[in-house]
């Protein structure tokens, strides 16, 4: 256990108090690391931040639609769902996801002009902000 490290028993009394229980896949965290991953966890997943929880949900379902993780897909399904989410916003974010990913797909197997394409960007974003 590092000198800043808290016990084991002390983090997951505290992931038990926030989350009803210490889920199963924390208990393989090394001591060392399990205080830090909990404060990121508790923090990035079920805290505040500048992303509004709802969409930080939906962005990180989105994310793990793609790589295929089932439970990320699961729990930020879930999780979205409790801070708010329709079930047609969970849709519409994988959506996105299965949409923005094939724009990925074609235009880097296509291997498009990278300083062309960002020339372009640059005059549409004119062409919008005016």
């Amino acid at each position: 256990m590092t000198a800043t490290a808290r016990p084991r028993s002390e983090v997951e009394g505290e992931i038990k108090e926030t989350l009803g229980l210490v889920p199963s896949f924390f208990d393989r965290i090394p001591e060392d690391a399990l205080d830090h991953e909990w404060q990121l966890f508790s923090r990035m997943e079920l805290g505040e931040t500048l992303i509004p929880n709802k969409y930080k949900e939906l962005l990180m379902l989105a994310v793990h639609a793609q790589t295929h993780c089932r439970y990320c897909t699961l729990f930020h399904t879930e999780a979205a769902k409790l801070f708010g989410a329709t079930d047609e916003e969970i849709q519409e974010a994988v959506h996105l996801a299965k949409h923005t990913v094939g724009w990925s797909t074609y235009l880097n197997g296509m291997r498009e002009d990278e300083a062309r394409f960002g020339e372009e960007l640059e005059q549409i974003g004119a062409h919008l902000s005016a």
